[in-house]
């Protein structure tokens, strides 16, 4: 980033001195973050929000007097601040999602040096990409347009696939919460850590009238299911006897992820082509774009989520920008425009 750019102002925000202290030394060294406040609870941090403005807080999900879950419902709607929470592995982080939170970084298990090392890094590139978020003030109130369930037998080598990350958790859930029961069988890859990816598959199949499930090797794309990658594996799909598998493989990273959005994007463009529904959504970063132009030039039909809706527009832009959506849609209007092209083609 340019060296002049405005520093990005962060409140942090946590009920342990040790580990403020801890979070305030640390992120501060980066040259374009200033920690302009700390604040031990919910009523303390309202009060410096107030005051002095920043533009990204962290936020402890658990505190005393309130918790972060329930400042996120009473702050966002008044103060769209960007806010990443910093949380022990807990389902919790899903609950301060919905409520508005922009992103999420689980707390390390000790203050040692190497564990804090690798926790402070992910901490400020989230903060980093959270000060170019737009915030929902009132997301609950979005109108979203249900489809119906009226197709009939779905093709089984019919398939969608859909990539996200930063904003995507929510995102998704606001997708597939209006898939009837009988839509082709779907695969995700959303950028989040290990644990984490069985936990919002475990809460999207309680809200979902699709089966939604964490990804394992060998497991077959069948209508009405639901996979998403596993947290530290890259996702591919294979064909197998007139229908599709998947491959969940240990593998580096690409465009700084693992799983990536274009190692499936890829294979679904190579084995299954015009068959696909490509889908990207909101997230920082270029993943997924040119895996998006491979299954648009092998004649699958591909979307991207429109700027106006989108948390971050990043992922979207660069695969818009190499032609490789075909048509921008908002969230909202999402899960019936990927119905229509199903029904379509059946």
């Amino acid at each position: 980033m340019n060296s002049n750019k405005r520093k990005i102002r962060v409140l942090v925000v946590d009920d342990s001195i040790v580990f403020r202290e801890t979070l305030v030394r640390q992120i501060a060294r980066d040259s374009i973050i200033e920690v302009v406040a700390t604040a031990s609870d919910p009523y303390m941090a309202r009060d410096k929000i107030l005051e002095l403005e920043p533009d990204v807080m962290t936020l402890d999900v658990e505190m005393p007097r309130m918790s972060g879950i329930e400042f996120l419902k009473k702050l966002i709607p008044q103060y769209p601040i960007p806010v990443v929470v910093v949380s022990a592995v807990s389902g919790s982080v899903f609950d301060a999602l919905n409520a508005g939170a922009v992103d999420f970084v689980t707390k390390p298990d000790s203050l040692g040096a190497r564990g804090v090392e690798a926790f402070i890094s992910e901490l400020i590139v989230k903060i980093k990409i959270a000060s170019t978020a737009k915030v929902a003030v009132s997301k609950k109130n979005v109108s979203r347009v249900s489809v119906n369930s009226r197709i009939g037998l779905v093709k089984q080598n019919g398939m969608i696939a859909i990539g996200a990350s930063t904003g995507g958790t929510e995102a998704i859930a606001t997708v597939i919460k209006d898939f009837p029961a009988n839509m082709p069988g779907t695969v995700i890859v959303q950028h989040m850590p290990p644990i984490f990816t069985a936990m919002y598959a475990a809460r999207l199949n309680s809200l979902c009238a699709v089966e939604v499930r964490e990804a394992k090797n060998g497991d077959m794309i069948l209508p009405g299911l639901v996979l998403i990658a596993p947290g530290d594996y890259h996702m591919r799909i294979k064909p197998i006897h007139n229908n599709y598998m998947v491959e969940c493989v240990k593998g580096e990273k690409v465009n700084g992820h693992c799983p990536a959005v274009d190692v499936l994007f890829h294979s679904v463009a190579e084995h299954a082509g015009s068959k696909a529904i490509g889908v990207v959504l909101t997230g920082m970063g270029n993943d997924g774009a040119s895996g998006l132009l491979a299954i648009r030039k092998a004649q699958g039909r591909t979307l991207g989520q429109d700027e106006g809706s989108s948390v971050v527009y990043g992922m979207p832009k660069a695969a818009f920008t190499i032609g490789a959506v075909q048509t921008q849609v908002p969230l909202n209007l999402m899960s019936r425009k990927i119905y229509a092209l199903v029904d379509s083609r059946q």
